[in-house]
């Protein structure tokens, strides 16, 4: 979250509590084809439909430009070519969570997709920014012989899988060319997507798929029935894949990418990514291999040499550098191991370098509300991480975007260096950090702390320059590690294993590798724990969250009865003395001193405190807050619906979505992140804003005076105003907040109709006209007696002027109630 939306969301909570204890107060209770890759790949500056031609990855086959320096002159034999592989699989029986695509050219990971399932089979994290079936991913890039989308990679259980022709075909797979798909011709992933964005899960879609290595647009296409599924969610995807949520200037680069840091006395310079004879990592070719194990296990290993030419001008002799990642069946982990082996005939002072995970998801950056533990708030992505000295620390991404912009020369922001104190640089765990989902290296079984590495340093994954100032919060970030240097033997190596969490905030699953401190409730957690406990409890029972959260509410409200309703009483002997203390405020105009001591005696006198009901506000506050931050921060509300899972708020942790006006509204109003109310119109919101003004209307009374008239004038535009701060609010606080609403109405209702009648207080004064005694009497008692009784005012102004007999005043007969009261 950026400085300006932490202070928009600091100041709404303020703004609201502001709000609600001024009622207290005042109302009575109540890609383009053939073109190769970039070392990394931009968004174009144009954001239109027709502008956006997202930079393609390398078709197999073709060969990545690679330095001479850089070629294998070491024994072994790379490849060029450019190929993909996968670990997992979205095959339900196969029990895998994760599907990881990795490219050779980098060795390093291009997605990761979260397949958990639950008991009906449905996806547990499913993407929730489109509603459309989804196909595959392909990796796909345009072919070279025909109009069409070469397909470089399937994943094992995706819908292209079990695609079926007539003639009993079975999978798409890789080398195909898909030319069609639903009757659309199609030459990139977006255009696929967009041939799909009319569809559900369970339709069945025709993909006309061309088969052959030597096929031409003369062959006869094959023609594939396909069933669709939801879209699993992408915890981790390049940029030009983000979306409706992708911002210009985010870069498209691997994750997980490794080089070498250090060859003897030479490093990486500063603002670079690579050591200067080499080649970026993401531009290194790697040979594979993928093995399974007995246990469902599953492995690829790859291998590169730095040859001759590369060393000699580091100084150094040839190197290997081997990586391996293993996943198993029902776990959110990644082993990696890295090791590095001297190749040459002496001894080499080695260290690499680890870059840290990127391109996680932002869905929701425009609307989602992150709670951080600094002032400067929380981007949709961060990094976080832990160390001895440090403790749990969050570095927003709006912050390295402004030190980026402040010295571009130096982009990267460190976290500790070799000369750190031993303290600084005993890393527990780093990673990057989204609203509901974290990747995060932590230590490998059995160890305490990443302990081989001394230098960590956060960085953006974006071109500063095209990021515009109300997209800042979408910013792309990352890590990198370094390894403490070591002297290596000839044929010796050094090695590093550790482990990667990706998967979903889960509180008890982050607990069991010690990143729990990655769900951050803030000041109020101890409500929030609670609340959320008795939340999850209620969901088990009625099996509907938006239920529950209605449940909740009378529970949470029901138990604040006793608060509410002193506070009633309170507001009632306001008004009750409200009169008396205007006269006051009148006679001592000018005396600021006097009226205060007048009012407090009598105050004192009637045994009436002014705080008594501000008081319930302050005992409620955490609470409040507490139940607010429960629902802003549980994932269990994530792509829950209150009614139907692809239908109206069908995710209770976003906006409700009634209607999408992104195509037609201006871009003040709709734009995502440049808007003030979004893409879409949002009916909860609405709900909450006119049960407000309901509340208002039924409790407040007719002004008496010009300043109630305008006091009563700022509420009701505070009360619409708040509805640009409800308007992007998640359906499930919404919910929570008509509920309460709803209550506060019953709540107010019958609450009058126990509160003690009204008084009427009868003033003994002084000579100085400060109170002595009051005794109350009742309204009834007092309109029965024969003679009118003074207002306080009335014997102030007969002790100014005693030369004068007391005159009662003559009173209207009837007395004008404020709407709702009831003559008793």
């Amino acid at each position: 979250m950026d400085r300006r939306t932490y202070t928009f969301v600091v100041a709404s909570a303020a703004f609201l509590f502001f709000y609600l204890s001024l009622r207290t107060l005042v109302v009575p209770p109540q890609p383009p084809p053939n073109v190769p890759p970039a070392d990394e790949i931009a968004q174009p500056a144009d954001e239109s439909a027709e502008g956006e031609k997202l930079a393609a990855d390398l078709p197999s086959g073709d060969k990545p430009d690679q330095p001479e320096d850089a070629e294998d002159d070491a024994g072994d034999s790379t490849t060029q070519t450019t190929e993909w592989y996968t670990l997992g699989s979205m095959n339900p029986a196969d029990e895998h969570q994760l599907l990881i695509y990795f490219r050779n050219r980098g060795a390093a990971i291009e997605r990761i997709e979260l397949t958990a399932r639950e008991e009906d089979g449905s996806f547990a994290y499913r993407r929730v920014d489109t509603r459309s079936g989804y196909l595959g991913y392909f990796a796909g890039t345009a072919s070279e012989r025909i109009d069409g989308l070469h397909v470089n990679v399937i994943g094992p259980g995706s819908p292209a899988t079990t695609a079926t022709t007539a003639d009993g075909q079975t999978g798409i797979q890789v080398g195909d060319v898909i030319i069609a798909v639903a009757g659309a011709p199609v030459q990139s992933e977006q255009e696929i997507a967009e041939a799909l964005r009319e569809t559900k899960p369970g339709d069945s879609v025709v993909v006309e798929v061309v088969r052959g290595e030597n096929a031409d647009a003369a062959a006869a296409p094959l023609l594939f029935d396909v069933t669709l599924t939801e879209h699993p969610l992408d915890l981790i995807r390049l940029a030009k894949d983000g979306g409706d949520d992708q911002i210009v200037g985010n870069l498209s680069r691997l994750s997980s990418l490794m080089t070498l840091a250090q060859v003897g006395r030479k490093g990486i310079s500063t603002g670079k990514r690579a050591l200067d004879s080499l080649p970026l990592p993401e531009n290194q070719t790697w040979t594979a291999n993928v093995t399974s194990g007995d246990n469902g296990s599953q492995s690829i290993r790859f291998e590169t040499n730095l040859g001759a030419k590369a060393m000699q001008k580091l100084g150094g002799q040839p190197v290997r550098m081997v990586r391996s990642f293993t996943i198993e069946p029902s776990s959110y982990i990644v082993d990696m191991d890295m090791e590095v082996i001297n190749l040459g005939d002496t001894p080499q002072q080695l260290a690499y370098r680890l870059e840290g995970p990127n391109g996680l998801t932002d869905e929701g950056w425009w609307y989602s509300t992150k709670i951080s533990p600094n002032f400067s708030g929380a981007a949709a992505r961060d990094v976080v991480y832990r160390t001895a000295a440090d403790g749990h620390e969050l570095i927003s991404g709006m912050t390295l975007l402004k030190e980026t912009r402040k010295t571009p020369e130096e982009p990267n922001y460190g976290l500790f260096a070799a000369d750190s104190d031993a303290a600084a640089r005993q890393l527990s765990y780093i990673g990057v950090d989204a609203q509901y989902f974290a990747v995060s290296y932590i230590p490998a079984d059995g160890e305490a702390l990443l302990n081989q590495f001394d230098r960590a340093s956060a960085m953006i994954v974006a071109d500063e320059a095209k990021i515009k100032a109300n997209k800042e919060r979408a910013i792309n970030v990352s890590f990198f590690l370094n390894s403490s240097p070591a002297s290596i033997a000839p044929g010796e190596s050094i090695r590093q294993s550790l482990r990667m969490f990706a998967g979903p905030k889960e509180p008890e699953l982050l607990n069991q590798y010690g990143i729990g401190d990655f769900v951050y409730y803030g000041w109020f957690s101890f409500f929030s724990s609670i609340l959320s406990g008795l939340l999850h409890v209620l969901q088990s029972i009625v099996q509907n969250y938006g239920i529950a959260i209605v449940l909740l509410t009378v529970i949470v409200r029901g138990l604040m009865f006793p608060l509410s309703r002193n506070a009633a009483v309170n507001a009632q002997r306001m008004q009750e003395l409200a009169p008396e203390m205007k006269k006051i405020a009148e006679k001592y105009k000018d005396d600021m001193e006097g009226r205060l001591k007048a009012q407090q005696a009598l105050q004192k006198r009637v045994g009436f405190n002014p705080l008594a009901g501000c008081l319930p506000m302050f005992l409620q506050l955490p609470i409040f807050m507490g139940l607010y931050r429960a629902l802003s921060v549980d994932i269990d509300l994530r792509q829950k619906p209150l009614f139907s899972p692809n239908g109206w708020a069908s995710n209770l942790a976003a906006p409700d979505q009634l209607l999408y006006w992104g195509d037609w509204m201006p871009e003040f109003f709709s734009g995502r992140g440049t808007g003030w109310l979004g893409p879409y119109l949002n009916i909860l919101p609405l709900f909450v804003v006119v049960l407000f003004i309901t509340q208002q209307k039924l409790f407040m009374p007719p002004a008496t005076d010009e300043q109630t008239a305008m006091t009563q004038k700022v509420m009701t535009f505070m009360t619409l105003f708040m509805g640009l701060f409800f308007f992007r609010v998640p359906a499930g606080l919404c919910i929570y907040f008509i509920a309460s609403s709803l209550w506060g109405i019953g709540e107010r209702l019958l609450v009058k109709k126990t509160l003690p009648k009204g008084k009427h207080f009868d003033l003994e004064l002084d000579s100085d006209g400060d109170v002595i005694d009051a005794v109350a009497t009742s309204k009834s008692s007092r309109a029965g007696s024969g003679k009118p009784k003074l207002t306080l005012a009335e014997k102030l102004m007969a002790q100014v002027n005693p030369q004068e007999p007391e005159q009662p005043v003559e009173r209207p007969s009837k007395r004008k109630r404020p709407p709702g009261n009831k003559k008793r």
